[in-house]
């Protein structure tokens, strides 16, 4: 997708969902992160927009680093939080070292990166940059969950260019990229249009739902944690 479009909407991207139910995600996935890595680890957050997530990390004691191909989406980002080193480059290209990183993650972005090639050269740059003893952590929409198609329609991030990436895909370009799967996860279950006051009973709902074999199978997220394996192969 054009890198024009995000900056003709940097400034209301934030807007497209109800802030409890970013709430509730961003909760969710600040958690994970802290069973992957301690506060103070060095974390880069690829495809990282206007800072939402990386702005949550950052209070949470770790020191980040937002890379975004959008200029508009980083501008955004810097005038909200200065405290957040933000890098314009393509998650395909990182213009980082090997090894630069305890923790390399991306959420909700290789859907919109989507032709195969580059969503490759993505996974390869994030195991190339991450450290021999760090993680790598990607979050990206579920192709099975059937409410994708009706949200990605109303939302202006999305255009009908993105393409839904499989956990297959996601697993195979890890290892191919040199790392070693350490989990796939299907999270995720509580839609936009939950009410404020319905949130509680809606993670409770999801909670269940995870643990729930075959209905997993159809939550909105696929979560893969991966390690490197050696040096990461170029290309």
């Amino acid at each position: 997708m054009s890198h024009s479009h995000f900056d003709r909407i940097a400034t209301v991207y934030d807007e497209s969902l109800p802030a409890h139910v970013v709430e509730h995600y961003l909760r969710k996935r600040v958690a994970l992160v802290r069973s992957l890595c301690p506060a103070g680890a060095e974390v880069l957050d690829v495809g990282c927009g206007t800072g939402t997530l990386a702005a949550r990390l950052a209070a949470a004691g770790y020191r980040v680093t937002g890379a975004d191909p959008s200029s508009g989406m980083l501008e955004v980002l810097r005038a909200r939080h200065a405290e957040i080193r933000a890098v314009e480059a393509s998650g395909a290209a990182l213009p980082f070292e090997a090894g630069s990183f305890d923790l390399v993650l991306t959420v909700a972005t290789l859907h919109h990166i989507a032709e195969p090639g580059a969503v490759r050269r993505t996974l390869h740059e994030m195991v190339r940059v991450c450290r021999p003893t760090g993680r790598v952590l990607v979050w990206d929409h579920n192709p099975r969950n059937p409410y994708w198609s009706s949200l990605m329609g109303r939302v202006p991030q999305d255009t009908g260019e993105e393409r839904l990436v499989p956990a297959r895909e996601i697993v195979a370009g890890l290892l191919a990229g040199g790392a070693q799967v350490l989990s796939v996860q299907e999270l995720g279950f509580v839609p936009d249009f939950t009410p404020r006051l319905a949130v509680r009973a809606a993670e409770a709902l999801e909670r269940l739902a995870e643990r729930t074999p075959l209905l997993c199978r159809f939550a909105a997220h696929n979560v893969v944690v991966a390690r490197p394996r050696g040096a990461a192969p170029s290309g």
